[in-house]
């Protein structure tokens, strides 16, 4: 065979891998790619004295997430000593097109030891990234804020390790077999119902989280004395 068709055809088939790789990979934005041998995160608070342990599934984007923000935060600070509390990232795209890339930024503090720093800007400064076209230079600016160094932030932010932690904690997700849905709370591995967290008023209430946290680690306390 002619070694100029040869070398026409290969130079053709790498375009077409370029092209693929591109395509697959090129909206860091919103997807990871998906990988069944991701491990989740495990990002906690606490000291979880009580041994009772509240993981929270959350998107960064999703409006009803940050209302929950502040009262999570008040009740579970208040209980620090005996609980342990748990972010794990259920970015759903198809509604919040800035939910994976903020849940990258996360993960990439995390890598210097600042996740819950970029954790809480993310959600104290919802409204001014979930709108942009891309909020890249915002979480640049946050990381600054937080005093990353902020060259290795961008370097992980793009990195395969956030890409599968982000993707190990949608792997476990799936195997709770809900549907998808933020935020989604587990209390000791089972399930909470967000109506047994929100107030009169329909809002989430510090009292009401509080009063669900205390009543596991009574239960978890009685159960140690017998």
């Amino acid at each position: 065979m002619d070694r100029r068709f040869l070398g026409i055809l290969g130079a053709i088939v790498i375009i077409f891998i370029v092209i693929f790789a591109v395509v697959s990979g090129g909206n860091s934005n919103n997807s990871g790619g998906g990988s069944s041998n991701a491990k989740p995160t495990s990002h906690m608070e606490g000291q979880g004295k009580a041994g009772v342990t509240l993981v929270e599934y959350g998107d960064y984007e999703c409006p009803i997430c940050a209302e929950y923000y502040q009262p999570l935060k008040d009740a579970v600070s208040k209980y620090s000593d005996q609980i342990h509390f748990q972010f794990r990232n259920l970015p759903l795209v198809s509604v919040h097109p800035n939910a994976f890339a903020a849940a990258r930024a996360a993960e990439a503090a995390g890598l210097q030891n600042k996740y819950w720093q970029m954790h809480d800007k993310l959600y104290e400064n919802q409204s001014s990234w979930a709108g942009l076209s891309d909020p890249k230079s915002t979480f640049d600016q946050y990381a600054g804020d937080i005093d990353l160094n902020v060259t290795k932030f961008d370097a992980d932010y793009t990195g395969s390790q956030v890409n599968s932690a982000i993707n190990g904690d949608l792997d476990a997700f799936k195997k709770t077999h809900l549907e998808q849905a933020t935020p989604t709370f587990f209390l000791d591995g089972k399930a909470v119902s967000n109506g047994d967290l929100i107030d009169k008023t329909g809002q989430p209430s510090a009292d009401k989280i509080g009063t669900v946290l205390k009543a596991e680690i009574d239960k978890k306390t009685q159960a140690s004395k017998q």
